[in-house]
């Protein structure tokens, strides 16, 4: 057991140094390698993302360059929620052959039930999963109570009872010309084929993001503009004030304009 590790798990002072609380819970959704909270670095200018989402809403709410120990905001990845493979589908997987972009491949009762947790105040486990070797690791990274909680991931919004927990929503609109040249390039960095990434891109990537993604993400919901090949553009489904952070909304509301800055 791990307190607080990760890149994409950042946990707060232990639970008896903070108080409990309820905290504001925003969901970050948007395709492969949109920019939601992993950072890419690459030779071709236009590729590179120097500041994910996550962190840009860190640092509007004055928290990143505040000590890990005292920060008042957590981020987690969906990616920890991936399902147990069993041997055979294990196989698949290291073979491109095995569909990660679908809902079934999280194990959701797990993700609501810790999701809920948090939202109450409470300190949780989350797993660790190993793009590698494509398994759930025995190590786990405890979360404590936070005032802020974003959640990113692909799928983020696609269950209705998830959906419904957040009272923030952010989707990350990039060009798709873009989310697949980065994803290429950092699965190469994996040791992954060429081939097969764009195999296992066109196979199931692509349609699952057609299919269980931008349906739960509508421009309906999101009334923001679409993006240009080189300025993603960030929709939002509400901007309502946090008791922690009461300037959420209007820092927020500028999230659009700056987050390729």
């Amino acid at each position: 057991m791990a307190s607080a590790g990760g890149d994409d798990c950042e946990s707060p002072a232990p639970e008896a140094d903070r108080p409990h609380q309820r905290p504001f819970l925003i969901g970050v959704s948007g395709g492969t390698a949109s920019g939601k909270d992993e950072r890419f670095q690459a030779g071709i200018p236009f590729l590179c993302l120097q500041s994910t989402v996550c962190e840009k809403i860190m640092e509007l709410l004055g928290q990143n360059e505040v000590e890990q120990r005292q920060r008042k905001v957590v981020i987690l990845s969906q990616d920890r929620f991936y399902k147990v493979l069993t041997a055979e589908q294990k196989a698949k997987a290291l073979k491109g052959q095995y569909n990660f972009d679908h809902p079934d491949a999280f194990d959701n009762d797990l993700m609501h039930r810790t999701l809920k947790n948090i939202v109450e105040g409470k300190t949780v486990e989350v797993p660790t999963y190993d793009f590698v070797t494509h398994s759930r690791l025995p190590e786990t990274t405890v979360v404590y109570p936070a005032d802020v909680v974003l959640f990113e991931g692909i799928l983020v919004f696609y269950s209705q009872e998830i959906r419904d927990m957040f009272h923030l929503r952010l989707f990350v609109d990039t060009d798709s010309d873009v989310r697949l040249s980065r994803r290429v390039l950092r699965d190469v960095r994996r040791g992954r084929d060429l081939e097969q990434i764009l195999t296992q891109y066109t196979t199931f990537v692509k349609p699952a993001f057609e299919e269980f993604c931008l349906p739960a993400c509508s421009p309906g919901r999101f009334p923001f503009p679409k993006a240009t090949p080189l300025t993603p553009s960030i929709w939002l489904r509400a901007l309502p004030s946090s008791p922690a952070f009461p300037d959420i909304s209007p820092s927020l509301s500028f999230l659009s304009s700056r987050a390729s800055d």
